[in-house]
């Protein structure tokens, strides 16, 4: 018997190769189909003229001028006037007056307090007393010397200076002149020390704190209490060296820089005080090596005036004044770019150009050239930017570029 070979096989090889055909030939065909299609697509004509895309910005007219730059710094609050108060004489407090508590407020020359007078209204009776017998004493020898002179010009004998004065009474006459003078100054001491036992505010003052009581027994040199003057208190602002020649400081009548000083933090809003710089202090702060300024706050407590009051060593914002800055452009200092550059829109293009800046404060910068007086600075910021990219302003066109040829659509 003779075997046959498989049929199956190769009837699978050949639809392989036959679908293989088909898929080759449809691909063909598909991409015949697009180059057609694209080949036959008409030609865009392009017109006389194009729109190019500008950037939309803001920007500011600036102008030269003259303005005063300001300073913001930090200020610690001191007394201008601050006296521990003691007594001039010793005893025992018998009377304090209801204003004499911390916090009270006293004018100057009120009585705070009266140590028992007693004991020195006896001794001023006594230094009294010894007066006029001093006195008393001076008569009768007055009264002595001039029956001594009646004497001597009855007797008419010559004798030498010295024992003329011995007879005329006069050493006699000297001494208890002296004791006189002598009696006069106890009596004055005496009136004084007995003035003192009322204890007195030396200058108006604010009471911050007080260390006696009714009955407290207290000797000369004691602390009684702590006062500070209530006409003027002290701001030491801590400024940066760098920043000294902006300030004014008072020459001759000249006053010094106007400042504001805030307190945010306890104040309303908007709420602050006036200061005026009054002197440099000539040290740094050993800590933070800036300089220190004194200003000066007129009625801290707001007696007189509208304005909150000053709480002693609080630190403040103080916002100082400084010298007037002549032909300057002042811009925002967000508008100043790195490197000290100023983006200004000419003629519809930005130009970047470097800036001459004469000085900063917190808000604004002074730049004494880059920016010309009638020019538009920009203010927005702008994610990429280039020497000459296309600007434009609200309400503005959009720019237009003229192209050189026009071409014709292709069939």
């Amino acid at each position: 018997m003779t075997d046959q070979p498989p049929q199956r096989p190769r009837r699978e090889s050949a639809r392989a190769v036959l679908t293989l055909i088909i898929c080759v030939v449809l691909i063909g065909a598909a991409a015949g189909t697009t180059w057609l299609i694209f080949a036959s697509e008409p030609t865009a004509q392009q017109e006389g003229a194009t729109r190019r895309s500008a950037a939309l910005v803001e920007t500011v007219l600036v102008e030269r001028g003259t303005h005063r730059p300001r300073l913001d710094v930090l200020g610690l609050v001191e007394p201008a006037r601050d006296v521990l108060l003691s007594p001039r004489v010793s005893g025992q407090i018998v009377e304090m007056e209801p204003a004499f508590v911390p916090g009270g407020l006293v004018r100057a020359g009120q009585p705070l307090l009266r140590i028992d007078p007693a004991d020195f209204e006896q001794l001023l009776t006594a230094r009294r007393a010894e007066l006029h017998q001093a006195e008393a004493e001076l008569a009768i020898e007055q009264g002595r010397q001039v029956v001594a002179r009646q004497e001597f010009q009855l007797l008419g004998e010559e004798i030498d200076p010295d024992n003329r004065s011995l007879v005329l009474r006069e050493p006699q006459i000297a001494s208890i002149r002296a004791r006189v003078s002598a009696a006069q100054a106890a009596v004055e001491q005496a009136e004084l020390d007995l003035q003192r036992t009322t204890v007195r505010a030396p200058f108006d003052a604010q009471i911050l704190s007080r260390s006696v009581n009714l009955g407290s027994q207290v000797a000369r040199g004691d602390p009684l209490a702590r006062l500070v003057g209530v006409d003027e208190y002290w701001v030491i602002a801590s400024v940066p060296l760098r920043d000294l020649r902006w300030l004014r400081f008072p020459e001759g009548d000249a006053p010094g820089s106007v400042a504001r000083v805030r307190l945010p933090t306890a104040w309303p809003a908007g709420a602050s005080r006036q200061a005026q710089v009054a002197r440099l202090i000539g040290t740094v702060d050993d800590q933070t090596r800036l300089a220190r300024v004194l200003a000066t706050v007129t009625d801290p407590l707001g007696q007189t005036v509208d304005g909150p009051p000053l709480i002693l060593g609080t630190i403040v914002q103080i916002e100082i004044e400084g010298r007037a800055l002549e032909d300057v452009v002042r811009i925002d200092r967000r508008w100043l770019r790195q490197d000290d550059t100023v983006w200004v829109m000419v003629d519809g293009a930005l130009q970047i150009r470097a800036a001459d800046v004469l000085h900063r404060d917190a808000e604004h910068a002074y730049l004494r050239a880059g920016v010309e007086p009638g020019e538009h600075v920009v203010t927005t910021n702008l994610a990429a930017v280039s020497e000459g990219l296309s600007l434009r302003r609200e309400g503005d066109p959009e720019p237009v570029e003229a192209d050189a040829a026009t071409e014709d659509a292709a069939p």
